[in-house]
């Protein structure tokens, strides 16, 4: 399937901070020859959307710890967390629990 896939991608609870503040990207992934999966969109989202601090997002291939992952509402590791395959108009929502003292 090389369709493009249009997803939104909703940060809360402080992460928006690391996206210039901004709280809902809704976005069309390109065309590649190999679904999309998390893995990959995170690696796309460090690229393309995030602004500052990546190792607050970010560690190794995953999100840091304390940030939560939903798809669809459903929590990423009911979904099989960095190899879920991503659909089109998927709603992939991020949560920072971290906040600092």
């Amino acid at each position: 399937n090389t369709n493009s896939v249009v997803c939104s991608f909703p940060f809360r609870g402080g992460a928006e901070l690391l996206f210039d503040g901004v709280k809902k990207h809704q976005v069309t992934l390109p065309c590649q020859p190999e679904p999309w999966d998390i893995r990959n969109l995170l690696q796309w989202i460090k690229q393309n959307l995030l602004k500052e601090r990546q190792e607050l997002f970010m560690q190794g291939d995953s999100v840091r710890p304390g940030i939560l992952v939903l798809i669809n509402d459903a929590d990423w590791e009911l979904m099989g967390e960095l190899d879920y395959k991503l659909q089109d108009q998927d709603n992939v929502l991020f949560i920072s629990t971290l906040h600092g003292g």
